[in-house]
């Protein structure tokens, strides 16, 4: 009996914790589902409410831990995150059945049921309130597994926003967390095959990783902003625009502006509009000393992710005014030998003069050539003419005009919607094109009756197929010793080929990346 219980293989420890906690989902999904629209608005409101109470302190608690950003701007994020998405989808319906008379089709919003979320180390509060907030509003249980560098922040917002969402009557288990992430735990999530659907916010492997896991996920692409700056611009509001944006929480954002491209006719006075808001703007060796110091070869240092424009310019050398917001980094051509033209989480912006706006929209093409196809792009103008033209040649699927990128692209300055994963769409080899919202994890059953009118159809008004849950909610059962089960069990058989690759991948990107910030 020994030698056959050998011959079996073991399981790493956090394998049987993934499996638990999506059988734990499951259950609570399938009774979420259920709800009514009434008691889900109660519950999603109560989290909200809960997350905003907080925003402030886990500000500054993500800053302490990741060493990213700045707390004030966190605080915005967070309310936007909370209550600012309860405040954009608390009146919409993603529950009730709709009947559509005229077209004699009644539609019947379905949960997808188990999702899980990935969020990153750059905005480990605002994603997972998102990410939560969306779950809740659709009635959907969600799992979250925060990024081991910002895991204690994350488990903290998880944590409250679940406490509150059971309070006011949610199932037991629609809200978890990784408390302790590891490699056989995000693996175990990933491919387990009750898992729904996967929204990944990160980087471009852990995107694909997810796509790879073999169940649906929803996943983003890297930004790289270009925006255009041409003759007919505001630009003291240009400059004082762009200096804000790529200066918002140290340009942590994926939304922020990579690169200004400037008509040359008004390089000087736009120049000079840039460094009255706090741009400081680099010259001869300058440059080479801040590329050197941002960029490790071919890829940006993820030890500069949301450090302010005073400490890189500390590291490479240069002197600048204590006041100094941005560091502008002119360089001749769009290529991608060129690593300012690249993705740049800081607030180091590149910047191109260009003799024409048609050739600014030509070098705008460029950059996303090299990286953020299907993100967004931004442009200062007032002619019409000019934005429709940019809006139609750039490769992306948002394109915010005379307003910050950081926030106009996000949804909160703009009209979009409210997001902290932005769809690439096709372009970016991404499964949805717009900001991400509630509506994404629903689908719907539809009840089609035959298109001649003669064939009567039953009236559904007032008909819906769930109800608000009646008495306390009832608590997951847990065995008693379950804090004292093993960590290694036995499993049913070999990992496969494919499980094994993305456990890899998973590794060497989660390593490569604690490494770089390490060296900071």
């Amino acid at each position: 009996m020994t030698a056959l219980l050998a011959d079996i293989p073991l399981e790493p420890a956090g394998v049987p914790r993934g499996r638990a906690m999506v059988e734990r989902a499951d259950w609570a999904a399938r009774s979420f589902a259920t709800y009514d629209i009434e008691t889900v608005r109660r519950i999603a409101k109560a989290a909200a409410e809960a997350g905003e109470k907080h925003a402030s302190e886990f500000a500054e608690a993500a800053v302490a831990e990741t060493g990213f950003g700045v707390a004030e701007h966190k605080v915005l994020k967070n309310v936007a995150c909370s209550i600012g998405i309860w405040n954009t989808y608390g009146s919409h319906d993603y529950v009730s059945p709709v009947v559509h008379a005229d077209r004699r089709i009644v539609e019947i919003p379905r949960p997808a049921g188990v999702v899980l979320a990935l969020t990153p180390s750059t905005n480990p509060v605002a994603t997972t309130y998102f990410k939560i907030m969306l779950a809740l509003l659709s009635r959907n249980a969600i799992i979250i597994s925060p990024h081991p560098f910002a895991r204690k922040v994350g488990v903290q917002a998880a944590h409250v926003m679940r406490d509150a969402a059971i309070a006011a009557g949610a199932p037991d288990g629609c809200i978890q967390v990784a408390e302790e992430p590891s490699i056989p735990l995000i693996n175990a999530l990933m491919t387990d095959e009750r898992v729904d659907v996967i929204v990944a916010t990160g980087g471009t492997p852990m995107v694909r990783a997810a796509y790879r896991s073999g169940n649906p996920a929803i996943g983003v692409g890297p930004g790289n902003v270009p925006v255009l700056v041409d003759g007919t611009a505001d630009l003291t509001l240009a400059a004082r625009r762009l200096v804000a944006s790529k200066s918002f929480d140290n340009s942590i954002l994926c939304t922020n502006e990579s690169v200004v491209i400037v008509e040359e006719r008004i390089e000087a006075p736009f120049t000079a509009a840039m460094k009255r808001e706090g741009a400081y703007v680099l010259e001869g060796d300058e440059i080479d000393s801040v590329r050197g110091v941002i960029f490790e070869g071919d890829h940006f240092n993820t030890a500069w992710v949301g450090k302010s424009a005073l400490r890189i310019a500390d590291a490479a050398g240069v002197k600048v005014p204590k006041a100094t917001k941005v560091l502008v980094a002119p360089f001749s051509i769009v290529v991608p030998e060129e690593m300012l033209a690249h993705e740049k989480l800081c607030p180091v912006l590149g910047m191109v003069t260009v003799p024409s706006a048609a050739r600014g929209i030509d070098a705008a093409r460029a950059v996303l050539r090299i990286t953020g196809a299907g993100h967004s792009a931004a442009i200062h103008s007032e002619d019409a003419d000019t934005i429709m033209a940019f809006a139609a040649a750039v490769r992306v699927l948002r394109v915010s005009v005379n307003v910050g990128n950081s926030l106009g692209s996000a949804g909160i300055e703009t009209n979009l919607a409210p997001s902290m994963t932005i769809g690439t769409g096709f372009f970016g080899r991404s499964s949805v094109g717009e900001n991400l919202e509630p509506k994404h994890l629903v689908n719907h059953t539809r009840i089609a009756y035959s298109s001649d009118e003669r064939i009567p159809m039953a009236d559904f008004a007032g008909l819906s197929p769930w109800q608000a849950p009646h008495g306390p909610v009832p608590t997951y059962p847990i065995a008693s010793n379950m804090d004292d089960a093993p960590q290694l069990v036995r499993a049913n058989g070999p990992a496969s080929e494919s499980t094994d690759e993305l456990r890899d991948e998973i590794r060497k990107l989660v390593i490569e990346e604690l490494r770089q910030i390490i060296k900071g």
